[in-house]
């Protein structure tokens, strides 16, 4: 069973049969609480339950806490995501949510109860509930429900779940078998071979001597104004405020000789020790894990009390960094020790200490003068900030007051740059080599969203150390280019379509004249004597299977076409119109590639067992009779798309 199961969560079914798994650990085994979950009984639809399930419900507070764990965890990828980003999760997460408690009403409903000695068979695996002894401890199960703020009956719940899910559903919905009777008509078919011939008639061919009168270029360019577009241009007022603004702020002598007094402790001599710590809430585990340390290493020494290197490894530390960790007591007597040396055990209000003291290095202090230059560094980049800050505000408040651009540039000493009429890419029309000015890239979006009535917007730029505010002083709208101005581009469209039209009429042209015994390559040399010769073409249908929309045009077409007949098809690269006839065709014969019917049979596996849990997990919720609450819903998904999050 448990193989098998392993093997599901490998496959594409694996997403649909594990589903309600990773719904458990989302809900249950993550940092927060999960007070909400219960499969608690109800008596109505009130305006909270989104959904009822058998004699369940699943509730607002359900969906809360299930798009709170997707948020933190979409979070981890963009941290400025919000609910109204992940809003689209809401559905998906309902349904699992709501099969769930659908495959649990299921079960109870047909008497298929999971046992309490299965369910405590589960817990016994958990990580962090058995004790020293290797055996399971009920202080270690309290110790890991508190830590992860949940009670045993949900615990139990979620396990209930979970097995039900390996029980009922994996087992159907793995190892499903196509048989070879089915898979083999779509072998056959993908080994059918076609053969043929692909002449191309270029465009290039009928390019020359084509020279467009005034009236026709005036038509072709009022019928196509949409591609000689002219973007929006517009000229921005910029003001930018960094460091060389503020270059001339610096810390006075009296400001650092301050900082100096008021950070004794970092420059007076210092005694940092390298440090592991082991806390244990038993006195009695304590004095076990002191004794094994003074003859041997502290890892080893905290091994049975189901500590790692990781738990105890604490690093340098001052006194006073160790005293915040610790208590007084304790880092009292680790700073007496010598190295090398075992302290403890030492209770404190977070349970019973054994330290350890790898190494003592003294560190000498610095006086004022030593120290000057590092607090001056420091305290300059403070104070440039500030200053920032300052102007920043000064600016912003001009701004509120009904001053332009200029007017709280000024009242800051600030100058103000302006740009030439620019592309919202920054580009000058015209001008190939104006460049928009790097850092201040940030504001070009701002200056282009900008209306000509509203306020100049501030941006950060220069990854925080600065900012600059903008402001449209110019508005040209998009628009068509004048003619004048595009005359060689529309020339050249107009000789492009009107060859295309001409290239596309004597390709049709031959594939009317090639059918039958006509030969292609005879039909092609009758209509044009120029033309290039005709290219054998010969191709299977599983290449056009693996080659998906990479495959080249003349060979989609050669599976499109009759036996005999031919067919006309553009060049996707533009470069003028193939005409393809299908001469012969093939029916494929799997006896030839016998391994190719056993690939289809897995590949065909896999969706039938993804619809066979779908079937399953669906006669599972009409059986047990779901209801959706749709106004609940959507007024859910209202709020949450709302919410900033």
């Amino acid at each position: 069973m448990l193989s098998s199961f392993r093997r599901a969560s490998k496959s594409k079914v694996g997403t649909i049969v594990v589903a309600v798994i990773g719904i458990l650990i989302v809900i249950g085994f993550g940092a927060g609480g999960v007070s909400d979950l219960s499969l608690g009984s109800f008596t109505g639809m009130s305006s909270s339950t989104l959904a009822r399930v058998g004699s369940a419900e699943v509730t607002d507070q359900d969906m809360g806490v299930l798009m709170q764990r997707d948020l933190e965890s979409a979070r981890q990828q963009d941290p400025n995501a919000s609910y109204a980003s992940i809003v689209g999760d809401f559905d998906p997460l309902l349904d699992q949510l709501i099969n769930q408690r659908a495959l649990v009403a299921f079960a109870d409903k047909h008497g298929f109860r999971i046992s309490k000695r299965l369910i405590d068979g589960e817990i016994a695996n958990i990580p962090g509930v058995r004790g020293l002894g290797g055996d399971v401890s009920e202080q270690a199960y309290q110790s890991f429900l508190a830590k992860q703020h949940m009670t045993d009956a949900q615990v139990r719940d979620l396990i209930t779940g979970s097995m039900l899910q390996r029980l009922l559903i994996t087992p159907a919905a793995t190892d499903i078998k196509v048989p070879a009777g089915v898979a083999t008509p779509y072998a056959a078919m993908l080994l059918e071979e076609r053969q043929g011939e692909v002449g191309l008639v270029p465009l290039a061919l009928f390019t020359a001597g084509l020279n467009p009168t005034d009236a026709q270029l005036q038509q072709f360019y009022k019928a196509n104004k949409a591609h000689f577009m002219v973007p929006e241009q517009r000229v921005l007022k910029i003001a930018e405020v960094g460091p060389d603004q503020v270059a001339n702020v610096h810390a006075s002598d009296q400001e650092i000789a301050q900082y100096y007094n008021q950070h004794q402790d970092d420059y007076a001599a210092q005694d940092v020790r390298t440090i592991e710590q082991a806390v244990v809430q038993d006195q009695n585990v304590a004095n076990q894990i002191a004794q094994r340390a003074k003859s041997g290493s502290f890892v080893d020494a905290v091994k049975p009390a189901g500590l790692t290197a990781q738990d105890v490894t604490v690093g340098p530390q001052t006194k006073s960094q160790f005293t915040q960790l610790t208590s007084d007591k304790v880092a009292a007597a680790a700073f007496s020790a010598p190295s090398g040396s075992v302290v403890g055990p030492i209770q404190s209000p977070l349970g019973w200490h054994v330290v350890k003291i790898d190494s003592v290095q003294k560190k000498p202090g610095k006086t004022l003068a030593e120290a000057k230059s590092e607090i001056q560094a420091k305290l300059d980049i403070d104070k440039r900030k500030t200053a920032l800050g300052d102007l920043a505000t000064k600016i912003q408040n001009a701004l509120d007051g009904g001053s332009n651009l200029d007017q709280a540039a000024k009242s800051a000493g600030v100058s103000v740059m302006t740009t030439p009429l620019i592309t919202a890419d920054g580009s000058q029309r015209g001008n190939p080599s104006y460049k928009f000015p790097d850092d201040l890239k940030p504001v070009l979006k701002s200056g282009f969203d900008l209306g000509t009535d509203d306020e100049p917007a501030v941006e950060t730029i220069d990854n925080g150390n600065g900012f600059a505010v903008v402001a449209p002083a110019q508005i040209v709208p998009a628009a068509p280019a004048p003619l004048e101005t595009v005359l060689d581009q529309v020339k050249t469209g107009w000789i492009q379509q009107e060859a295309a039209s001409r290239a596309e009429a004597l390709a049709k042209q031959i594939a009317a004249s090639a059918t039958g015994s006509v030969s292609l390559a005879d039909a092609m040399k009758k209509a044009n004597p120029q033309l290039p010769a005709v290219q054998p073409a010969t191709a299977r249908r599983i290449q056009l299977s693996q080659l998906g929309d990479k495959a080249p045009p003349p060979m989609v077409m050669l599976f499109k076409t009759g036996e005999g007949k031919t067919s006309v098809v553009p060049d996707n690269q533009g470069r003028g119109f193939f005409v393809v006839k299908d001469e012969k065709i093939t029916p494929g014969n799997p006896i030839l590639n016998p391994g190719l019917i056993p690939q289809l049979q897995q590949q065909f596996s896999d969706p039938m067992s993804q619809e066979v849990a779908q079937e399953l997990q669906a006669a599972m919720r009409e059986d047990v009779k779901v209801k959706r609450n749709q106004s609940a819903i959507q007024a859910e998904k209202a709020r949450l798309a709302s919410t900033g999050g």
